[in-house]
């Protein structure tokens, strides 16, 4: 009986988890593919256009500190006083935390 409430615990932590993290791709498709790209290499148009970095890229992901992604999604990027990143609007914490958190799966 032990077992069973045991197993039955770790299954519904891993659909949780998993959940979790479709959540968080479909969040990432939803704010920010269009510029990062679904594989986070910010090869696409705009991306190109807009300078965004390569996330695929250890270098870059070490650099990137999570409080500072997590201040460019809440906030957006500026530079020059042109607008290079909107802020992602009407996100949870937790959400953006999923966003950081998602983004970094993409290091090599």
């Amino acid at each position: 009986m032990k077992k069973s409430i045991i197993v039955a615990a770790i299954v519904s932590l891993l659909a949780a988890s998993a959940a979790r993290a479709e959540d968080n791709k479909a969040l990432y498709d939803q704010h920010c593919a269009k510029c990062h790209g679904e594989d986070g290499k910010g090869d696409t148009k705009m991306g190109k256009k807009l300078g965004a970095k390569d996330y695929t890229d250890p270098k870059v992901q070490d650099a990137l500190k999570d409080d500072a992604a997590i201040k460019a999604i809440k906030e957006g990027l500026k530079k020059d006083d042109t607008t290079i990143m909107k802020p992602a609007e009407g996100l949870t914490d937790d959400q953006i935390k999923g966003l950081v958190a998602y983004m970094r799966a993409f290091k090599k």
